[in-house]
């Protein structure tokens, strides 16, 4: 039996790892396939179950559950996970930051879970089950430094010395971690600094090192890699300029009613899930989406092996240089209260405009009002998709995607569980 720790660095890819030298010298990378929608949630599904979407079911990181006729975001319930047998099952595993953690089957796990009073106040906080008092031990998690405007290292710093810290006490037989430093400046900008890179990098030497001392095989992933773009397509206010998509209006601004709508768009960065109520206007609504600057195709779900019945009846697919912004309002004044916040399960699509601040004097005022013990809301996320540089979900140039570092890895993500238990020994 060997043990192993898999190191997910978010958005690595082969030309970036000139700059990450620790990383490197692990062996030479690999670029492998990644299922559509490139994108966390679904790439981690395909590495943790050998199973493309169609079968998982994990179809982007949000997707409509026609049950309840609610668009959903960044459901932690490994249940969601539709597999007979986990990577981890079987194996005496630490998952740390990795999606789908809640009542997974694992021996140690973190994953962030805030507390939330029904005042609708929240505190951050993260669920902790590894035996290693991480907060006593590193201090609490720096959650603003996770996603939203002050997004930045601190956050993978943090991870990396819990990851250590869980290695050398607990010993585990498979290791997952998540240091997700380079999802940040890569969307925010074109060009970012490499400077990023070599932080990560830094990071990735805690673990590798605590791996090693205890005879841990070190395995270096992403699960995407991003690329710049320089325009944004708003398909939501096209379906509703053309009266298929419902709004309610309300004094906390418009809320999308998706099980209303006769069509609408779960955005998900460069792939979209396009839902359609009535199968004789599929036709239709196909050629108007089609039409939109920016869309590069239209594809039934099966020719990219998405046809699970949680997928839209469509797929839409960006431009290498577009991406899908969420937006639905046709007025600014109209938009609903949460669009201005750092709000990842109400909103009805992921917003990387969460990663960008309108004005650091009203975030001070509104934190005073915190302070003070007054009802607040954070509104401090500005409404403008064209701040967005970069992007992902899409199989970019060779060079520019994802990447797997380890001993006789493989090219693809589907065969990434089946590797990973055979240098265990399972």
């Amino acid at each position: 039996m060997s043990r192993v720790c898999v190191i997910n660095v978010v958005g690595l890819t082969p030309d970036l790892l000139q700059h990450a030298p620790n990383m490197r010298q692990l062996g030479a990378a690999v670029s492998w396939t990644a299922p559509y929608p490139a994108v966390t949630c679904t790439s981690q599904a395909t590495m943790l179950t050998g199973l493309p979407p169609s079968q998982h079911g994990v179809v982007g990181n949000g997707w409509y559950f026609r049950e309840t006729a609610e668009i959903r975001f960044w459901q932690q319930a490994n249940s969601l996970i539709q597999s007979s047998q986990l990577l981890y099952e079987g194996v005496e595993t630490a998952k740390l930051f990795w999606w789908f953690n809640q009542h997974a089957p694992v021996r140690w796990s973190v994953t962030p879970k805030p507390h939330y009073g029904c005042d609708g106040s929240k505190v951050f906080d993260v669920l902790d089950k590894t035996d290693c008092e991480l907060a006593k031990n590193l201090g609490p998690f720096p959650f603003f430094s996770f996603w939203g405007p002050h997004a930045g290292l601190p956050a993978t710093e943090w991870i990396a010395k819990a990851t250590a810290l869980v290695l050398r006490k607990n010993a585990p037989e498979l290791t997952l971690t998540y240091l997700p430093h380079l999802d940040y400046d890569f969307q925010r900008i074109a060009a970012p600094d490499m400077a990023r890179v070599a932080e990560v990098d830094r990071c990735a030497a805690i673990v590798i090192e605590a791996a090693q001392s205890i005879g841990a095989i070190p395995i270096v992933v992403s699960e995407y890699g991003l690329v710049p773009v320089s325009k944004s397509v708003p398909i939501n206010r096209a379906l509703r300029q053309a009266g298929l998509l419902a709004v309610r209006n309300g004094p906390f601004g418009e809320v999308m009613l998706p099980g209303d709508s006769e069509a609408f768009a779960v955005v998900d960065h460069q792939v979209a899930h396009l839902y359609v109520r009535d199968h004789a206007r599929r036709a239709e609504i196909q050629k108007l989406v089609q039409s939109l600057d920016g869309v590069a195709s239209v594809v039934h779900p099966s020719e990219l092996d998405l046809d699970h019945p949680r997928s839209g009846e469509w797929i839409v697919l960006a431009e290498e240089n577009a991406w899908f912004n969420y937006y639905y309002w046709l007025n600014d004044s109209h938009a609903p209260d949460f669009a201005k916040t750092v709000d990842i399960h109400r909103k009805p699509g992921y917003d990387p405009v969460e990663l960008f601040m309108s004005s650091k004097i009203r975030a001070a005022y509104r934190l005073a009002q915190k302070k003070l013990g007054f009802r607040y809301k954070m509104d401090v996320i500005p409404l403008d998709a064209s701040l967005v540089q970069g992007s992902h979900g899409l199989r970019p140039v060779p060079g520019r995607g994802p990447l797997i570092i380890g001993p006789n890895a493989p090219g693809n993500m589907l065969l990434f569980k089946d590797y990973v238990r055979q240098l265990i020994g399972r």
